[in-house]
């Protein structure tokens, strides 16, 4: 269906905007909100751009670039949040991991 990584979302601290894939509208509100409110904090807290990314095989991996100039970027910081925002957050990756193979790979899932 798709050849390369597929944005899920994606907040930008430069420009002050927030995206959702329209792809994904399918998504219940609870879980859109959660996915802004998480994105703009991110940026907000270390800035630069995060995009939320699908690789081919459903994985969900965090995307994060800085401008060249950019001074107050905090790269150490970068990577502690991510990895608190994964851990904090871990049921919600992993049910959106789990979405996006059933309804964009096409996956049959076992009970």
């Amino acid at each position: 269906m798709y050849q390369e990584n597929v944005v899920l979302c994606g907040s930008n601290a430069y420009e002050k905007k927030y995206y959702l894939n329209p792809d994904f509208n399918g998504l219940p509100e609870e879980i859109k909100k959660e996915l802004q409110i998480t994105c703009v904090l991110y940026t907000e807290d270390v800035g630069g751009i995060l995009t939320l990314e699908y690789e081919e095989d459903g994985t969900l991996q965090f995307k994060v670039t800085a401008d060249e100039g950019d001074l107050l970027f905090d790269e150490i910081g970068s990577v502690l949040k991510i990895k608190q925002i994964r851990e904090n957050q871990k049921q919600l990756w992993e049910a959106l991991e789990l979405y996006y193979r059933v309804f964009f790979l096409g996956e049959e899932i076992e009970e």
